[in-house]
């Protein structure tokens, strides 16, 4: 055996690390003074907000990087006040280790002014400095996208000029790191969800005072067809459609409620959307809607919309994308009408049951929507482009996406059922939604997959089950908690930063967790994984520590660890002999080998020997969530310490 001294082990630890680092910048831990590197070259707590917002080139946003004692890659934060947040987390520095240099975005080099939004601009991208050596000014009218931002100055004197202009205190860096500023994190968007789904309760009302319009037109007896009537109606009246079949497309220009009684068809040719309304406050209520055409697209080409190409977009690529998901044939499209209600609609479509675009505050409720028997070939459920619409109570089988949305900020998606979809719910380019109480089975890939690295997303209370992979949370400062996924390949693809993920249950998945993000700044704790094959899987990375605050979570295996009864020591489910504790019996006692247990204690102390690990520091001794567990079939494997 060849023997490693303890230094000889760090340098190892730190080859491992930096070798695979790609095209991010690795940091060498062993300088004491690193050089600052390229913004981009960072590994970014949030997303660019330049790029999320649609800024304008002048705008320039503070920034900081830090590079850290246990951490391979320079972290680059959006805003001092995010850094500083980060920093207060009770395990930053057990993930991180300790800042070895701090630069922030010196505005001192530039002639800075704000604008009405208080984003502050200039001429040319501030160059870094030492955050040491800087004067900061919090407090100001200085805002970034996120919120309140603090602003770096070189000089004290142009700190003090700039904050008798903008308002704000100067402070030096030591007074920054005690200071409190208001984030918007995961943290805000779990203290919000009342809120928001109180605010969709009430556009829930808004619109449901739209059925009670009084009667103006009814069809049979005024006028022999559908859109006569709507052509004939006041606004702000209600068009009655006897039961019946209606063989027309209609076109609603005027704020006007059509409404279906008993068994009311409306039957397109087969080509085209049936139903669309351009007006503000349409309802359409009450019918079976078959004969959509089969279009799927306006645009045969589709943008990209990844994030790696962002810089090749150019002008016009938000049009092109909202041209190509926004031209297909529907059931209903609403188009350009606020406010608008689709309800108590049964809908049989190739391509989109209900299209919104450009209609924000529309509620779809109680909608049944019968997608392609080829989910490849339908188009969406429900399809929100543009739109911040409340979607509830209704059913959507068999189509491409149950859900899909594209830059409908806030939109609120609740206690749906979506079963036999290729997607269940697909979010692009849309930040702070909630997806609540929704009810998901049999989709072909995915049961929510958040896509494009929006922010601040609300997954809460979702029930998925037997679906290749449950949720793909690809979005950062985000809210995952109380879901239960089961029966699913991998339970949740884990890529996230800076999000909360708590109290969800995940049984009987073949993979529990499948951990890739590269950022350690998630707290994971007070979930229970039971039944799994494997409770989580993990790709190279930092170690990541899945409790907070002497709370973690509740293992399946783990209470094999405790010979008192009380809480087992700490637990890793990606270790080769604790990842077996629930699948092998006698596995226990070798995980309690004082050999293993002292190996395991090395590589703790030293960071670059357990990448790709997860450890939890207090497992529980039983569920977090029992009356959750037993909605599965898994419960009577939830073993206690005793």
């Amino acid at each position: 055996m060849v023997a490693i001294s303890r230094t000889g082990w760090l340098v190892v630890a730190i080859a491992i690390v930096l070798f695979g680092s790609g095209a991010l910048f690795a940091a060498d831990v062993g300088t004491s003074s690193p050089d600052p590197v390229e913004f981009d070259d960072t590994v970014q707590v949030g997303l660019s907000l330049e790029e999320q917002f649609a800024l304008e080139d002048d705008v320039k946003l503070p920034r900081a990087q830090v590079f850290y004692s246990k951490y391979s890659y320079v972290v680059g934060y959006q805003g001092v006040e995010r850094f500083v947040d980060e920093r207060a987390q009770s395990t930053h520095t057990e993930r991180f280790g300790y800042p070895l240099a701090v630069y922030v975005s010196d505005y001192s080099a530039v002639d800075v002014s704000l604008t009405d939004d208080g984003y502050p601009v200039a001429d040319e991208t501030p160059p870094w400095i030492d955050a040491e050596s800087a004067w900061f000014v919090a407090g100001s009218d200085a805002r970034s996208p996120a919120g309140e931002t603090v602003v770096a100055f070189s000089d004290r004197d142009d700190a003090e000029a700039f904050a008798e202009t903008h308002g704000g205190e100067v402070l030096a860096w030591d007074d920054v790191l005690e200071a409190e500023f208001d984030v918007d994190d995961a943290e805000v968007v779990r203290d919000r969800l009342d809120d928001r789904l109180a605010e969709a309760d009430e556009t829930g009302e808004r619109a449901e005072t739209l059925r009670d319009r009084p009667v103006s037109t009814v069809v049979g007896e005024d006028t022999e067809t559908i859109q006569a009537a709507v052509d004939a109606a006041p606004a702000n009246t209600t068009v009655v459609v006897p039961a019946g079949r209606y063989d027309e497309r209609v076109e609603i220009d005027k704020p006007l409620t059509l409404a279906g009684e008993g068994d009311a068809t409306i039957a397109g040719p087969g080509w085209g959307t049936v139903v669309t309304a351009t007006a503000d406050r349409t309802a359409v209520t009450g019918f079976d809607i078959t004969g959509v055409g089969d279009e799927t697209a306006g645009t045969d080409t589709v943008p990209d919309h990844g994030p790696e190409d962002r810089e090749d977009r150019g002008e016009g690529w938000d049009e092109e994308l909202t041209d190509h998901y926004a031209g297909g044939d529907a059931g209903v499209a609403i188009v350009g009408g606020a406010e608008g209600l689709v309800a108590d609609v049964i809908i049989r479509t190739p391509s989109n049951g209900v299209l919104l675009h450009e209609s924000p505050d529309t509620v779809v409720r109680n909608v049944t929507v019968d997608g392609a028997e080829i989910s490849r070939e339908g188009r969406a459920g429900v399809n929100a482009i543009h739109s911040a619409a409340v979607i509830e109570d209704s059913t959507i089988r068999d189509g491409r996406d149950g859900i899909y949305t594209h830059e409908s900020q806030d939109i609120v998606i609740r206690n749906n059922t979506i079963v036999g979809n290729r997607l269940g719910v697909h979010l692009m380019h849309t930040s702070d939604a909630v997806i609540a109480g929704n009810e998901f089975r049999e989709q072909d890939t995915t049961g929510i997959y958040v896509m494009t690295g929006p922010e601040r997303i609300a997954i809460v209370n979702n029930t998925i089950r037997d679906t290749e992979t449950g949720i793909i949370p690809d979005s950062d400062d985000s809210y995952i908690a109380s879901n239960v996924v089961e029966g699913t390949r991998i339970g949740i693809q884990q890529n996230t930063a800076a999000s909360v993920i708590e109290h969800n249950v995940i049984a009987g998945n073949a993979v529990g967790i499948d951990e890739r993000s590269v950022l350690p700044t998630n707290r994971i704790v007070r979930n229970d994984f039971v039944g799994n094959r494997d409770h989580v899987t993990s790709s190279n990375g930092p170690l990541r520590i899945w409790s907070q605050d002497g709370v973690g979570n509740y293992w399946q295996g783990a209470t094999t660890l405790s010979d008192t009864g009380e809480r087992p020591p700490a637990y890793s489910p990606t270790d080769s002999v604790h990842e077996r504790l629930h699948l092998t019996d006698g596995t226990a006692m070798l995980a309690r080998a004082p050999a293993l247990e002292a190996v395991s204690g090395f590589e703790g102390m030293v960071p670059g020997l357990r990448t790709g690990a997860v450890t939890d520091s207090a497992p529980t001794c039983e569920p977090n969530n029992p009356e959750r567990l037993e909605r599965t079939a898994w419960a009577d494997q939830a073993w206690t310490c005793e």
